[in-house]
C-alpha cells in the first residue's frame, strides 16, 4: 500500500474519532442535565408519598380522645340536607304518622308513582298489590295484601314512613327513592287500594257488581272454562 494512501486512511480514521469525541462531548452535559432532572422528581415524589396526613381509622396523638376521625360539630347541618318539612321528610309530626299528604295529589303524580311503584315494588307486591310478586312465587316471605282492613285505613304517613324505613322483611328505600318519588308511590298504592273498593256509585256506566253474561245468555256453571 502506498504512503499517500495509508496517511489518507489515517487522515480519516482520525477524522471520524474526532467526530466521535465531539459528540460525546455535547451529550455529557445532557445526560448530567437528565440525571439532576430525575434525582429532583423523585425527590418530588416521595414527598408527596409521605405526606402529613392520617389515613382513615388511624390513631391520632394530636386530639385528647385520640381519634383521628373527628364527629360532626354539634348543630351543623350538611348542604343540601337541611330537612325543616318534618311531615314531607318523614312522613311524622311529633312521631305520629300524618293522615293528608304534604302537597297536592294530582294525576301527574299517580302516573309518576306508578311507575316508579312497578320498578320497586313489583317485584313483591306485584302490579295490583296483592303481595304475590315474582320474588314471593319464587320462595321470599309474602308481604301483607294492600287490600287488608288494615291497611286500606292506614295512614298515608304509614306507607312512607316504611319505604323510607324497611318494615320486617322489606328493606328500606330512602337511599333509591327520593322522598317526592315516596310520597307520588303512596298515591299510588291509595289508587291500587280504591281500585279494588271503589263504591258502584263511583264506576262510570254502570254497577261494577253486575257481571255481564256470556253470548247466548247461558251462565256458565262455577268451575267450567
Amino acid at each position: 500500500m502506498s504512503r499517500s494512501r495509508r496517511g489518507s486512511r489515517l487522515a480519516a480514521r482520525g477524522s471520524h474519532e474526532a467526530r466521535i469525541a465531539n459528540r460525546e462531548s455535547r451529550l455529557a452535559p445532557r445526560a448530567a442535565l437528565v440525571l439532576v432532572m430525575c434525582a429532583l422528581l423523585g425527590g418530588c415524589r416521595q414527598d408527596m408519598h409521605n405526606q402529613p396526613k392520617y389515613r382513615g381509622l388511624r390513631a391520632s396523638a394530636f386530639f385528647a380522645d385520640g381519634s383521628s376521625a373527628r364527629p360532626l360539630v354539634e348543630g351543623t347541618v350538611a348542604r343540601g340536607t337541611l330537612q325543616e318539612d318534618e311531615a314531607f321528610f318523614t312522613g311524622k309530626v311529633d312521631k305520629v304518622t300524618v293522615k293528608e299528604f304534604p302537597f297536592p295529589i294530582d294525576e301527574a303524580v299517580v302516573n309518576r308513582g306508578q311507575e316508579r311503584y312497578n320498578i320497586y315494588c313489583t317485584p313483591c307486591h306485584d302490579r295490583t298489590g296483592t303481595g304475590n310478586g315474582m320474588v314471593v312465587q319464587r320462595g321470599y316471605k309474602q308481604p301483607p295484601s294492600y287490600h287488608s282492613d288494615r291497611l286500606r285505613s292506614a295512614d298515608v304517613g304509614y306507607f312512607f314512613d316504611v319505604i323510607t324505613n324497611g318494615f320486617g322483611a322489606m328493606p328500606d328505600y330512602r337511599a333509591q327513592i327520593p322522598p317526592r318519588d315516596r310520597w307520588a308511590i303512596v298515591a299510588y298504592i291509595r289508587a291500587l287500594q280504591y281500585s279494588q273498593h271503589a263504591p258502584a256509585a263511583d264506576v262510570p256506566g254502570g254497577d261494577p257488581t253486575k257481571v255481564p253474561q256470556p253470548p247466548g245468555g247461558a251462565e256458565r256453571e262455577p268451575g267450567k272454562h
